[in-house]
């Protein structure tokens, strides 16, 4: 663990430190059986295997007639038609190869026979199929049996995350539940008297709460949910609240009462709930205050995040979802890097996360366009961004041109 003691309180860590020591406290949570109307954005705990070949049959992919390409080769072009097949209809046996059987798109194809013609090349007259193409393939039109999968294989693997070609899998192959990993109990908790709820009107000197709702959204989009708490300044009332959130949610993300204030009793309130303090402070801008911590007996993590809007907001994406992905074992997305489009200067010793609008250039290259915005309260310059550039700590001048990590909040593409 990378957390570090420097004159009696704890010295801020790194960006790859905090990141390092979050990771570290991430847990499995085991898995659950779920029906696959609840199961998209879930990641697999066992694979689905196919219970039969796919397709389950030779089946028919146009239609037309079905013959014995026998016949064919030995000069017969016309045929009497045995009978009529639709998808989903017991085959019928071809009685002999003068014979030919209309088939539909989708049906199994007729025993006897092993070749399928258009309609668009042949003319039906008198109960008779005409072939009036002037070649025809063997095994023409015909989706082999088992070609795409044989029964017992394992058609989607452990790990994977469910979306709509994955039910459609599943649902193939008769799994109507699908075994995924447990999703964690999540707390998110407002704090500061200075905040009234949405639907009411506030004082000058108020603001509503917005910080939970932001999170809570972010949190759907990830698949999972939270539930919404408040917790006022007051040292007792904060930490009971607090003691009852760890007890019973396997994660509690905190917004505002964790910098230097008089009344920032975030801090003092974990530490009688028993959390032990990871780290308090990153280096990084925004969200320097960032405080995180464990509650070692029941493992329950805490994500104090500052009450600024855009603080609260990065800190919820570039810690806490990736902390979510590892106990889901959703893997980590390949990192993704974009090109300034306009010089940026940066003064303090701090990695800074610069709110960008990517776009996607005519030869594929995502380029970053800096929005300066207001600071750390400005939460309006959030609708024109789509995501935050890592920039480093040791640079303060960034070039149009250079390429640096970006983490998206919203779709680039």
């Amino acid at each position: 663990m990378v957390c570090r003691s420097f004159g009696g309180n704890m010295e801020p860590v790194t960006v790859a430190e905090a990141i390092q020591i979050v990771l570290a406290q991430a847990r499995s949570l085991g898995s659950e059986m779920v029906p696959l109307h609840r199961a998209m954005g879930r990641v697999l705990a066992a694979p689905i295997v196919a219970d039969r070949d796919l397709p389950p049959h030779n089946r028919v992919t146009m239609d037309g007639i079905a013959i014995a390409y026998a016949a064919y080769a030995a000069g017969q072009r016309t045929f009497a038609i045995q009978a009529t097949m639709a998808a989903g209809q017991e085959p019928v046996h071809l009685l002999e190869t003068q014979y030919c059987v209309e088939v539909m798109t989708g049906c199994a194809l007729p025993p006897g026979t092993d070749t399928v013609i258009r309609y668009e090349d042949i003319e039906k007259a008198g109960g008779n199929a005409t072939i009036v193409a002037p070649t025809v393939k063997p095994c023409g039109n015909i989706h082999q049996q088992g070609s795409d999968t044989a029964a017992g294989t394992i058609v989607v693997a452990t790990g994977t995350i469910v979306s709509a070609a994955v039910i459609s899998m599943a649902a193939s192959v008769g799994q109507e539940m699908l075994a995924v990993y447990c999703l964690p109990r999540i707390a998110v908790v407002s704090t500061g008297n200075e905040l009234v709820e949405v639907h009411e009107t506030p004082q000058p000197w108020q603001i509503r709460r917005s910080n939970v709702h932001a999170i809570r959204a972010m949190l759907q989009a990830q698949g999972t949910d939270c539930t919404l708490l408040h917790l006022p300044d007051d040292m007792e009332t904060a930490t009971a609240g607090l003691q009852q959130c760890i007890a019973t949610h396997h994660a509690v993300i905190l917004s505002g009462g964790v910098s230097m204030g008089l009344y920032d009793y975030v801090p003092a309130a974990l530490r009688e709930s028993g959390v032990t303090e990871l780290f308090h402070k990153v280096l990084q801008r925004p969200g320097k205050p960032f405080w995180f911590g464990v509650q070692q007996q029941t493992g329950t993590v805490v994500f104090a995040f500052p009450g600024n809007p855009v603080s609260a907001f990065m800190c919820a994406h570039r810690y806490f979802v990736p902390w979510l992905q590892a106990c889901t074992h959703n893997l980590p997305k390949p990192a993704i890097s974009a090109m300034l489009t306009g010089a940026v200067s940066f003064q303090p010793a701090l990695q800074y996360f610069l709110q960008v609008s990517v776009s996607v250039s005519a030869n594929g290259q995502l380029l970053a366009t800096p929005l300066a915005g207001n600071g750390s309260g400005d939460f309006s310059n959030l609708l024109q961004a789509n995501a935050f550039m890592e920039l480093p700590q040791n640079l303060s001048q960034f070039s149009a041109g250079e390429v640096y990590p970006i983490w998206p909040f919203k779709p680039i593409f």
